[in-house]
């Protein structure tokens, strides 16, 4: 039997902790479906919207968008995914479907996006509605706390890293520097390091935990993001919200290399010299993801079997969770369990 109502961490005003609240419980509808959560990651870019440095999330708002649930219900012209089946809900919670965007296959940019966690309710609750076009199937290797994570570190990290392997004079990229040994970089450097590449992580100064998780996970190099890189790099894929990154990105790049931008939010960029830029180097960020990113990206994970490094949280203690990330003390994901 389906309760009337369920527990859920709010967050009313931003800078605030977030707040246990009892909600009524939604109801789905058209075209969408019920989730009865089963795991929920948290993001940073949960801190971003928790923290204020995201504008107009839909307050109060229940957070998370790295959700594992159960479907118990649909609404009218819903069943896409059968009661009871195991589905992922992600960041892009529903877009226009008609704009030039969505027509061309860049639906991650339509201007008329709803994004899970920010401009819809999430999955820091113990129900979730979510439009049954934008859930994904998941792979059955992983159990729910550890499928949580592949839906956000894992998508965006997964489209960052196809970024930089688009060279565009058909080079083979080899080296890839990751700046920000969090979530998702502990993903990427798996997929990486199965297809042949050299991974050198780079880490907020001192953090030798970061750096020996990086090593025990394949990078063949580790050290401080202030530190002059050992070699050249192909592509750097900056995790990390610092700004600062990109300049010190930039200059460990040989001629033609990229930096990927993978997050949602950054702080300011500090001015650089145009040398830095010059020999063809490029500067790209990553918005969003597409259905068709997380399609790819979840049939290569149930195919090159990933090690997701999880701490578990319930769902009481979100602002825990939230602060252990927010001052570095996690290595891999915190994951919520309702």
């Amino acid at each position: 039997m389906i309760p009337g109502t369920m527990r859920a961490m709010v967050l009313e005003r931003p800078g605030e902790p977030l707040r246990p609240s009892t909600r009524p419980l939604p109801a789905p509808g058209p075209g969408q479906a019920l989730i009865r959560v089963a795991a929920c990651a948290v993001c940073r870019t949960d801190l971003h919207v928790v923290d204020g440095e995201l504008p107009d999330p839909a307050l109060p708002l229940i957070p998370g968008h790295e959700i594992v649930g159960h479907v118990v219900a649909h609404g009218d012209g819903g069943g896409r995914h059968p009661i009871g089946s195991r589905v992922g809900v992600p960041w892009l919670g529903r877009t226009c479907g008609h704009c030039s965007f969505c027509r061309s296959g860049a639906e991650n940019l339509c201007p008329s996006a709803r994004f899970t966690g920010y401009t819809l309710d999430g999955g820091y609750a113990e129900y979730t509605v979510a439009d049954e076009l934008f859930c994904f199937a998941l792979p059955s290797a992983y159990d729910d706390v550890h499928a949580a994570p592949l839906l956000c570190a894992g998508l965006i990290g997964h489209r960052a890293y196809r970024m930089a392997l688009d060279h565009p004079f058909g080079g083979a990229i080899e080296s890839v520097g990751l700046y920000g040994f969090g979530a998702a970089a502990h993903l990427i450097a798996q997929l990486a390091v199965a297809e042949g590449r050299r991974v050198l992580a780079f880490t907020r100064a001192g953090d030798v935990a970061a750096q020996q998780h990086a090593r025990d996970l394949g990078a063949s190099w580790s050290g401080d993001a202030d530190r002059q890189a050992p070699q050249p790099l192909d592509a750097a894929l900056i995790f990390a919200p610092v700004g600062a990154l990109l300049p010190r990105a930039l200059a460990a790049l040989r001629p033609g290399g990229k930096v990927i931008c993978a997050g949602i939010h950054m702080s300011d960029i500090p001015a650089f010299p145009y040398r830095l830029l010059w020999q063809e180097r490029s500067i790209r960020s990553v918005a969003n993801l597409t259905r068709a990113d997380g399609d790819d990206f979840l049939d290569q994970a149930g195919r090159v079997p990933l090690r997701v490094d999880t701490t578990s949280y319930p769902l009481i203690r979100a602002n825990e969770a939230l602060d252990d990330l927010r001052q570095g003390r996690l290595q891999g994901a915190a994951v919520l369990l309702p």
